[in-house]
């Protein structure tokens, strides 16, 4: 692990390091990983359905920037920057892509000035998108991102963990209103499957020890790309959007946890 700043609790779980814990990486500390084993307790498929997640965001930014010429990125509640992550999948197509991660946490700052240091035109902002018009206005985000210019938008695997009561539908209506006509919005969600009991203990699991945890319907993901046109194949369960190699099983738990599409703004 970087470097920490020394105020940083260590005994405090967030949704970066647990995702870290479910990547299979180094920076996050033993209660993360106590959140995260409990959580496989309930879904032992979660560190599946976190590999889809990122997955997909590989073949995301890398149709955007190869197809669409989206040289933008803002990687909201982007976790820490680890492996493949949005800067490494664009710059592989586009090298002066620009890149701006946005998290809450300050390990992920930290970290991410650690493994950055030397990259060209990526930078991480600690911010809380619960405050989008805030995110928008920090001096380091406007530096990046030219918001005259098309942008992607990424909320991926982030809206669930705001409660109803954060209205998160508000917080992408913000991001929507904020960036010109051609840009991008990449989200995922986990999803109802049904009443299977999974959902609601993974739910309640992630609401006793993490504090953050919404498993949304399909129709209620849908809600978050209103006045957006859906890209082909729509809202869809992550490794079925524009999979590399065919899936032949979409049945399973790890297939449809969780769901997810790209929108564009007319």
């Amino acid at each position: 692990m970087a470097e920490m700043p020394p105020d940083i609790p260590t005994d405090v779980p967030t949704a970066a390091r647990v995702y870290d814990v479910m990547l299979n990486g180094k920076d996050h500390f033993a209660i993360d990983r106590q959140v995260a084993e409990a959580s496989l307790k309930i879904m032992p498929e979660l560190r599946d359905i976190a590999l889809h997640n990122r997955a997909m965001l590989q073949r995301v930014v890398r149709y955007l920037a190869a197809e669409e010429g989206i040289t933008q990125f803002l990687d909201l509640g982007s976790g820490l920057p680890t492996a493949r992550n949005t800067h490494e999948v664009a710059h592989a197509v586009n090298p002066d892509a620009g890149v701006v991660y946005v998290d809450i946490d300050p390990i992920v700052l930290a970290h991410g000035h650690a493994i950055l240091a030397g990259t060209a035109n990526t930078t991480v902002v600690t911010a809380d998108i619960r405050e989008p018009r805030a995110v928008l206005d920090h001096p380091d985000v406007q530096a990046r991102i030219d918001f005259t210019r098309p942008v992607c938008v990424m909320l991926v695997g982030i809206l669930h963990h705001l409660a109803d009561d954060e209205n998160p539908g508000r917080i992408v209506e913000v991001l929507r209103d904020a960036v010109p006509s051609g840009s991008f919005f990449f989200i995922t969600n986990f999803t109802r499957l049904g009443d299977a009991p999974e959902s609601m203990d993974l739910e309640r699991q992630l609401l006793e020890q993490l504090g953050t945890g919404r498993v949304r319907t399909p129709g209620e993901l849908a809600a978050f790309f209103d006045g957006l046109d859906v890209l082909s194949p729509g809202l869809v369960p992550l490794p079925l959007w524009r999979p590399d190699t065919p899936v032949l099983d979409a049945s399973t738990i790890d297939v449809r946890f969780m769901t997810g599409g790209v929108g564009r703004k007319p």
